[in-house]
């Protein structure tokens, strides 16, 4: 379809709007189907960013740096909060006691190392090896965390590798080079570092949650997709923030805590380093926790490939950003890095540049280092430990002689690095205990938000802060400046009672846009007003059968404008015949929704963001009506509601038929209506209740919410917000009650 022009600022007052005469008409009738109501010609589709391939970790994630140290830290806030939220730990769960065992002293030349188990929550079980420097100290020592990564912290070379490696400089020594993470674990307590290495889950003595489950996962188990017992990847985990990355993450967390604990640490000297997926841990523990003081995370800070296992992703983490940007959250602390001939290979060119801006820009120049060493394939060998050294070595302020020489020793016995035995039983695992521990971290996340029943004031205000902000990051988007977003005229026709326009907006900032249509009063005199009719069947809800809905002509001669889009899969969105499904999922035949959602806005946070939009074009100038209402009818409630959340007072009252949806009862995370985290913070019925104070009618409920009723009344206005349970006529109650206001 010709755009004929566009109006940056809105500029046009509706009044305007309507009297604009019949010529407009007549020069584009061949553009669009106003009998059909159809913006676009037959087949075309909105010129729309969000109908190109999804991206997948393999994608493109630069980093643009914030332009001031005030925009760096807003920015910073922000994707800590993403972190946070992704991961599980918003708000930060409680940390129980650890009853840390520690055992089986082995003695070597320089350090020692021992066997350790502590429990990261009730029942779950960390376990590792603590290498410590020989001798007492009468000073309490540096620490250093090796969250591993892939291969395990026992990751043998095999001794027919090692003369290839020795000959090529990778590795020293043929006896403890064969073992490379635990070699720099060794090294760091002969430097005098009290050194833990942890297991991620699946690994060696990790075996709770097994390796398969934890790093292989490909297929769905629907035995494990029930609302009686759920386990790992399922719509129920995934609507709780629940994933492998979030429980290695938290591991973390408490393994920090562990080390600070130890009688012989200094907490305030901690560093953390990992490669490849412990460099994925080292990138988001440096992001969430403001403990340690320096790291190191290798192999895994580039602008490419992101990290291939479904413990390196989880659902919202990565939208908007990337590995870069993410450990760019470490800043200013020191933190350093190598650029190997691997997906880290353009680091030089493309992630380090950047890094080193915004170092620069935080006075802390020297703080951020690349070292290239694209010789190397993916690695983190004895060159790239010996940068590791230096590293500590300054910033932990060990004092030792540069360079740091990596030094040889006997390699661990099985006996001597296993850390259940006779004495230490292994704890139980298995498909029971996964759906012990999913329930346990659903009781201990709804602990953290007061079991979603706050009893006091105050516990009721920290509750909607809370869940206000999370749903902020799962929706993902603010409501959008008005200049942002740009009218193109389309057609205009003229009926009996009203005239209808059909336009596209387009939302600037994100290359978004949307077929809309708009129906003004002829027969009476505008009021003002403007209805935002958000329907589940997009803008044709309001001509079922190609005609116009009863309630549409109830509105408009009671002089209301009504205004009403597709939202992105519907209608108009729809007309190459993909699925939703194929839009939207990466081309990955692992079925893991972190994989697609790790990256991309799912269909209803995309729905919502068009209600934004079109809220921020009819209300947001100096020529806005005087107020902007909106009805949310036929499957369109639940994200009217999530847009009231975001939109607030910007929708003066709204009419919401819930269809009594509720997230809980989703069972495909490929469903247009799944939104990760939504049962973890509350489910439509706290969506609702953080429309408060504004004026707002719930329709098909059985009753008013308690949460609502509760939130309404704690913020003053328990008279805003009414509900009906009739299951007739509810669009009809819906305009009854716009018609009030």
């Amino acid at each position: 379809m010709k755009q004929l022009s566009v109006s940056k600022n809105m500029a046009l007052t509706w009044a305007m709007v309507i009297t604009i005469n019949v010529v407009f008409a007549a020069g584009n009738a061949n553009a669009g189907d106003p009998a059909n109501h159809r913006i676009f010609d037959s087949g075309q589709q909105p010129n729309d960013v969000r109908l190109n391939a999804p991206i997948d970790l393999n994608g493109y994630f630069p980093f643009e740096v914030p332009p001031t140290k005030a925009a760096w830290k807003q920015r910073q806030e922000e994707l800590k909060q993403r972190v946070l939220v992704a991961t599980g730990l918003w708000p930060m769960p409680e940390k129980t006691p650890l009853t840390p065992v520690i055992h089986g002293k082995v003695i070597r030349d320089g350090f020692t190392v021992e066997k350790v188990y502590f429990q990261s929550l009730p029942g779950h079980y960390v376990t590792g090896l603590l290498f410590r420097p020989e001798g007492s100290s009468d000073t309490k020592r540096p620490a250093v965390l090796c969250p591993h990564g892939h291969g395990g912290r026992q990751q043998d070379y095999g001794e027919d590798k090692m003369d290839p490696l020795i000959a090529s400089g990778a590795e020293l020594h043929r006896e403890s080079g064969r073992f490379p993470k635990l070699a720099r674990c060794a090294q760091l307590a002969r430097m005098g570092c009290v050194t833990f290495i942890f297991d991620m889950l699946g690994y060696v003595d990790s075996f709770q949650i097994s390796d398969e489950l934890g790093h292989r996962y490909a297929d769905r188990r629907p035995e494990f997709e029930t609302n009686d017992g759920w386990g790992f990847y399922s719509p129920q985990a995934e609507a709780r923030m629940h994933s492998i990355m979030g429980l290695q993450t938290w591991n973390g967390v408490r393994a920090l805590d562990f080390l600070a604990s130890l009688p012989d640490v200094d907490p305030d000297r901690m560093a953390i380093t990992g490669g490849s997926g412990g460099g994925t841990q080292t990138i988001l523990l440096g992001a969430i926790d403001d403990r340690h003081i320096a790291g190191f995370p290798n192999g895994m800070v580039s602008t490419s490939m992101q990290g291939g296992c479904t413990c390196e992703n989880c659902s919202l983490l990565r939208i908007g950003t990337g590995n870069v940007e993410l450990a760019a959250l470490f800043a200013p602390r020191p933190q350093a890095m190598t650029a190997a001939n691997d997906w880290t290979k353009d680091m030089m060119t493309k992630g380090y540049p950047e890094l080193q801006q915004l170092y620069s820009m935080l006075d802390a120049p020297d703080n951020v280092y690349c070292e290239p060493m694209l010789h190397f394939p993916h690695n983190y060998n004895a060159v790239t430990r010996s940068i590791m050294y230096s590293w500590m070595n300054k910033h932990l302020k060990l004092g030792q002689p540069e360079p740091v020489k990596e030094l040889d020793w006997k390699p661990l016995s099985k006996e001597e690095y296993s850390v259940w035995n006779d004495e230490h039983p292994c704890p139980d695992g298995g498909p029971s205990y996964e759906r012990q521990l999913l329930q346990q971290l659903d009781e201990r996340d709804r602990a953290a938000l007061f079991n979603h029943q706050p009893q006091t004031s105050n516990e009721t205000q920290n509750y909607v802060s809370t869940v206000r902000a999370a749903w902020q990051t799962l929706i993902g988007r603010q409501l959008p400046k008005a200049e942002d977003v740009q009218r193109a005229k389309g057609w205009k026709e003229v009926q009996a009672g009203y005239i209808e326009f059909g336009d596209t907006l387009t939302l600037t900032t994100h290359a978004e846009q949307l077929p809309i249509i708009s129906v003004y009063p002829k027969s009476v005199e505008w009021n003002q007003k403007v209805v935002l009719w958000i329907d589940g069947n997009g803008k044709t809800g309001m001509f079922p059968n190609g005609t116009a809905h009863p309630e549409l002509l109830r509105l408009i001669n009671a002089g209301y404008a009504v205004v009403a889009a597709d939202l992105f899969g519907q209608g108009e969105f729809t007309t190459n015949g993909e699925s939703l499904t194929e839009n939207i999922t990466v081309k990955n035949p692992r079925q893991f929704a972190g994989y697609t959602y790790c990256y991309n806005e799912t269909v209803f946070a995309r729905r919502v963001h068009d209600i934004l939009t079109v809220a921020a074009w009819v209300g947001g100038d100096e020529h806005s009506p005087k107020a902007v209402h909106a009805i949310g009818v036929n499957g369109g409630g639940p994200l009217l509601a999530a847009a009231r959340t975001i939109a607030g007072s910007a929708i003066n009252a709204a009419a919401i038929d819930t269809a009594n949806f509720r997230f809980t009862n989703l069972s495909d995370w490929k469903h247009a209506d799944f939104l990760p985290g939504a049962v973890k913070y509350g489910d439509l019925p706290t969506v609702l209740a953080l429309s408060a104070p504004n004026k707002l009618w719930i329709g098909n409920e059985d009753q008013l919410p308690p949460i609502v009723a509760q939130i309404y009344n704690n913020s003053g206005q328990p008279k805003a917000v009414t509900s009906s349970s009739n299951s007739l006529n509810l669009t009809t109650e819906a305009v009854d009650y716009i018609l009030q206001q």
